[in-house]
């Protein structure tokens, strides 16, 4: 993994890519190599929540400006973003793939909804059941 991190620096920060990268794990989460299922890689950037420093007033004696932490994980702010970039596409589930000191990758399983391949399978059909 750490060799292929030197690679994924220099990548766009949400990549789609052809198989997964832990075949192992996202068959677990319920991948299967057919179509209407994509794997996207996505990275986050690593680092505490900054607040906005006050600017009128009085100087509280903790601004309380730095050490501020997130609500949501490291894994969801990626699934969340993917989700994003990708509308049509409903996420089924992620998993962690590595981090350094400055970057966070997961993978994201998707599903197309509308992808006849999907429907016709009776153990993802839930996804496009509405």
């Amino acid at each position: 993994m750490r060799q292929f991190a030197f690679e994924w620096r220099r990548e766009p920060a949400i990549i789609r890519v052809e198989k997964p990268t832990r075949i192992d794990r996202a068959k677990r989460l319920g991948y299967k190599a057919k179509q209407g299922f994509v794997v996207v890689r996505a990275r986050t950037r690593r680092s505490g929540a900054r607040k906005k420093r006050p600017s009128s007033g009085r100087r509280q004696k903790a601004m309380g400006v730095t050490k501020i932490k997130y609500n949501r994980s490291y894994q969801q702010v990626a699934e969340g973003r993917v989700a994003k970039k990708y509308p049509n596409m409903e996420v089924l589930n992620s998993y962690y793939l590595w981090a350094d000191g400055k970057y966070f990758w997961t993978e994201v399983i998707l599903i197309d909804p509308n992808h006849s391949s999907v429907m016709n399978d009776p153990h993802v059909n839930w996804i496009s059941k509405t």
